[in-house]
């Protein structure tokens, strides 16, 4: 991470051929007057405590409860600190910017943010995928399932999926932070984006752009498959099911997670796999706050409502 703190922050210094040459950044964020800043902080200072306290929950009833220490519940524990990471590595410095007069972020954060990011979200990807692919598993391969679905290939998987997330985007970052950047420093977003880091180099890189479009499209695409073959293969198991009560259980074990899925990937593809991102700004952001924090404050609640054993176990540590 060495080559992010090449540069000073807060600084313009002047090429030999007059260009401005950018070394640090101004996040316009939600522009408001004073009263809606104050509203806006104190909305997403609430929301931001509802993550850490619905996802805690669920790590600390999947920490404490025994019967839940099996790979559904420790896949959905990580993903839970997951989330929590995920926010974190935008809301507070959003926070900060509602009551900052210059809403400057330095080239060295800038890159950080978009980093982490970008890591915490597409290890995200992989998780749902591996829970997906846990589902089927336990629903089409039941009496295997434990001996397929081992602790030591639970533990595998969610090393990986840290590993993988974190080593994706990485390259590319580097590359795109190397890059001269002219002209203005404003981006008119809340956290640090591709798009609008791109639209800010000195000389256009249309390879740079086909190669973040193309990294992106595998991360999104292949998990996805993954989901949509795991849970085709799941729903014709479970039509085969003769049990009404069993066929109820698999489809609310698995609604969840689909439940899940479904807004986090819709949202994220609309955000990077079309073209509403080039000319939009407010839909930019709107569509970003719904899968960088929306997604994170509901998924305790889809998986506290949906499933029993979480419901019991959230119920018997928080003593109601």
């Amino acid at each position: 991470m060495g080559s992010f703190t090449a540069h000073r922050p807060m600084k313009i210094s002047n090429t030999p051929n007059n260009s401005s040459t950018i070394t640090g950044f101004i996040l316009l964020g939600f522009p408001c007057p004073k009263e809606g800043q104050i509203l806006l902080f104190v909305l997403f200072s609430i929301v931001y405590l509802l993550i850490l306290m619905g996802n805690g929950s669920i790590i600390c009833a999947v920490h404490w409860d025994q019967r839940l220490h099996t790979p559904m519940y420790i896949l959905l524990a990580n993903l839970s600190f997951l989330e929590i990471c995920y926010v974190t590595s935008t809301v507070p410095n959003m926070l900060a910017n509602s009551f900052s007069d210059t809403k400057v972020i330095s080239f060295s954060g800038c890159f950080l943010q978009f980093y982490f990011f970008f890591s915490f979200g597409s290890t995200e990807c992989f998780f749902l995928a591996i829970m997906a692919f846990d589902r089927y598993l336990a629903i089409c391969q039941p009496l295997h399932y434990p001996t397929l679905m081992t602790g030591r290939l639970c533990t595998n998987f969610v090393v990986s999926c840290w590993v993988l997330g974190f080593l994706w985007f990485l390259i590319p970052i580097i590359i795109i932070s190397q890059m001269s950047f002219c002209g203005s420093r404003i981006i008119d977003h809340f956290l640090c984006d591709p798009g609008p880091l791109l639209a800010l180099t000195c000389t256009r890189a249309p390879g740079m752009e086909f190669y973040w479009t193309t990294i992106i499209s595998l991360l999104l695409f292949m998990p996805f498959l993954c989901i949509m073959g795991s849970y085709t293969l799941v729903l014709r198991a479970v039509l085969r099911v003769p049990s009404a009560a069993g066929r109820r259980k698999a489809f609310s074990t698995c609604g969840s997670h689909l439940a899940v899925v479904s807004p986090f990937y819709g949202s994220v593809m609309a955000m990077y796999l079309s073209t509403t991102s080039e000319h939009e700004a407010g839909i930019q952001k709107l569509v970003t706050l719904f899968y960088s924090v929306g997604t994170p404050l509901t998924n305790p609640v889809i998986y506290s409502l949906r499933n029993k054993g979480m419901k019991n176990a959230l119920q018997k540590f928080l003593g109601i």
